[in-house]
């Protein structure tokens, strides 16, 4: 008799959680992309599209930043901008600082900050001090003037490798700190 009891309540038991995640995957579910810009849906719904997008950003005359795309979708209410195939140039004291390049990317039209990513493999981000950081994506960070990731990341340069998760970077002082794991190997 008490094993029909336990049985039964097994059966409602099972019935309610069935139900209860059946609801939660009609309800809750969104479709979510694996990169770190836009899905298609949202792209479709753009204030405008523009072909060799180039956006610069300048402060006393002088160029800080410039960001091409070989096509932008512009949400005007949203400030920001979506990139398809980006460059990107940051420019320091001394002149160019840094160049990358990446599949897609966004863009805050009102903060200047901005993300670029590689949908398959490494962003490789090269510094005119001869170093490259390899990572899958990197955002830039306008006010305090800082690239950072919080992905695994690697970089080469001058005999060394360094690989870690993580990286802040500040463009004015030329100063890189990977945040987690970190790894230094000297090669030759």
């Amino acid at each position: 008799m008490w094993q029909r009891w336990i049985r039964g309540g097994l059966l409602v038991l099972s019935v309610i959680f069935t139900s209860f995640l059946v609801y939660l995957l009609m309800t809750r579910t969104e479709s979510v992309s694996s990169s770190h810009v836009a899905n298609p849906a949202t792209l479709e719904r753009a204030d405008a599209g523009i072909d060799q997008f180039t956006f610069t950003q300048s402060r006393a005359g002088a160029v800080q930043w410039e960001v091409r795309a070989q096509r932008a979708r512009v949400f005007e209410a949203e400030n920001r901008a979506v990139l398809d195939q980006v460059q990107v140039t940051l420019y320091g004291k001394k002149g160019r600082e840094l160049r990358l390049e990446g599949d897609e990317g966004t863009i805050d039209t009102v903060k200047r900050d901005f993300v670029v990513a590689q949908r398959t493999g490494l962003l490789a981000v090269q510094l005119e001090s001869g170093y490259t950081i390899y990572t899958n994506h990197l955002a830039w960070t306008d006010a305090s003037r800082e690239i950072s990731t919080g992905d695994p990341v690697t970089m080469s340069g001058h005999g060394l490798d360094v690989r870690g998760v993580g990286l802040i970077g500040k463009l004015d002082t030329e100063e890189f700190q990977v945040l987690q794991d970190v790894h230094v190997e000297i090669v030759q």
